[in-house]
């Protein structure tokens, strides 16, 4: 799952190569991509659970040249020094997807990183997930590191009903998958929209196509006057747009998901 509006005011880490360990098809549109080898002692873990990775890839022939594209570290396991990366594959579109779709043990890939930016706040009264595809590798490792009293909701977008995962998460935080096949925009914010809105403090995290995030904006500072730093919010994607335009019109009013603070 990309995360494409990711930056850092922290200086660049060191590039580091992973070997591909395995792959795994997490549902009809996920897969799993451990990376591990030599590299893994330089890798520096970070607490957050966003933390995120910049992939280094090359574009294909004849006009081919580095790019780079961030997507979630999913896991860090220690014990087996490789770290687990989750892609989202819609067909042979992008350049990421397609390669965690076909690569095999052995293949290496460069990556800096890790950076990062959102963990539940531990003082807050409940939390509030929300997201697609892309945004489920940070709501899962949100999830888990959730303490077991937590309470709150989690509401995730998915294509269709074969894409629901089992996921961990304490029992007074409720998890609700919503199937939006014909991608209306509004999904998510209507499903957001019909949650017991709890008294206290909520700290919400909603990442996602860059539209959807638009609506929950709307949610979130219109209708229940949520202040800034109660509210992690990002575009990690927009659809009908490639990545470099979507890169391109980050610097547009069209790309702003929030007004600068």
């Amino acid at each position: 799952m990309a995360l494409s509006s990711r930056t850092t005011s922290r200086a660049p880490r060191p590039t580091i190569e992973f070997t591909v360990l395995e792959t795994t098809w997490l549902n009809p549109h996920l897969v799993r991509v451990r990376l591990g080898g030599p590299g893994f002692v330089q890798f520096q873990d970070r607490p957050e659970t966003d933390k995120y990775v910049k992939l280094k890839f090359t574009t294909p022939e004849p006009e081919s040249h580095p790019v780079t594209r961030t997507y979630t570290v999913r896991h860090v396991d220690r014990a087996a020094q490789a770290i687990d990366v989750d892609f989202v594959i819609h067909g042979d579109e992008g350049l990421a997807g397609p390669w965690a779709a076909t690569v095999e043990p052995g293949a290496t890939i460069s990556l800096m990183g890790p950076g990062g930016g959102y963990s539940p706040d531990p003082d807050a009264d409940w939390h509030l997930f929300a997201g697609d595809m892309s945004a489920v590798p940070a709501i899962a490792a949100a999830l888990e590191a959730l303490p077991v009293h937590a309470v709150g909701a989690a509401i995730i977008e998915v294509d269709t009903e074969a894409d629901i995962l089992d996921l961990d998460h304490p029992t007074g935080v409720d998890v609700v998958w919503i199937s939006n096949p014909d991608h209306a925009v509004s999904a998510l914010a209507d499903a957001v929209r019909t949650i017991d809105w709890r008294e206290g403090r909520v700290h919400v995290f909603a990442h996602g196509e860059r539209e959807a995030m638009k609506e929950l904006r709307r949610v979130f500072f219109d209708e229940h006057a949520l202040e800034r730093g109660q509210v992690s919010l990002s575009g990690y994607w927009a659809r009908g747009r490639t990545e470099d335009r979507f890169q391109a019109e980050k610097r547009e009013p069209i790309g702003q998901i929030l007004p600068p603070a």
